[in-house]
């Protein structure tokens, strides 16, 4: 893979504390993007805001609100994760589909193209610009408009079950299995909207647990120890 959009779940980010930031935790995917950069394979990076509010945390405020807390959430993420890449020595852009006066820069596909020419991980922060989307679906209208070989999801799971594995201790994992089969079994690993999208653009991707040991560089140089969503 020349090119590939790495999202990272909120959660993961803030390690055993929940909410918040683990600087240790971050400076682990750092040290393994930084690999990959090394290694000339272009990365993008979705980071989801769970760690600090999810679209339908409250049951008071409006929708659309929540949704945009949500999306500065993710900012917030963005800036804070760019921060601690750039000091293992990389270059970073943020993009966001809405203006963040200095902080960030409007995303195109022409500019974020141009940040990957000049080797910088490019960060996709502020989901879609747009209420009741989800960052799975931001996920992969990025991956699909930057082109990416594929998406490399990085959850608290380490894969795709047949049910829930926190509740259910009987569920298995599946080694690799195809975009159809997990919307017509709606198996959560994306939200559906991101799964159709995947499937209609043929968007493959890798689903892993981030706290694994070198995970990152695993989906990438197939030592891989997740399951490959094929399509």
């Amino acid at each position: 893979m020349k090119r590939v959009l790495l999202k990272l779940s909120g959660e993961a980010l803030a390690g055993d504390k929940k909410t918040g930031f683990d600087e240790s935790t971050v400076m682990k995917v750092a040290g393994q993007v930084k690999e990959l950069i090394d290694r000339k394979i272009q990365v993008g990076v979705v980071i989801g805001g769970g760690n600090f509010w999810r679209g339908r945390t409250s049951e008071t405020i409006d929708r659309a609100k929540a949704d945009q807390i949500g999306m500065l959430a993710t900012v917030m993420n963005c800036i804070y994760v760019s921060e601690i890449f750039r000091a293992v020595g990389m270059m970073t852009q943020i993009l966001t589909p809405f203006s963040c006066g200095s902080m960030t820069k409007l995303f195109s596909k022409d500019r974020a193209n141009k940040y990957f020419a000049h080797n910088m991980v490019v960060f996709f922060a502020g989901g879609t610009g747009h209420p009741y989307f989800s960052t799975d679906t931001a996920t992969v209208l990025r991956a699909v408009e930057i082109e990416a070989d594929g998406i490399l999801l990085a959850k608290a799971v380490d894969g795709v079950y047949d049910k829930d594995p926190k509740s259910d201790p009987d569920a298995k994992r599946y080694d690799s299995i195809s975009i159809e089969e997990i919307i017509e079994k709606k198996l959560l690993v994306v939200d559906m909207t991101a799964s159709i999208m995947c499937m209609e653009n043929k968007m493959p991707m890798y689903v892993f647990a981030l706290n694994e040991e070198n995970s990152i560089v695993k989906a990438i140089s197939g030592h891989f120890n997740g399951t490959k969503v094929t399509v």
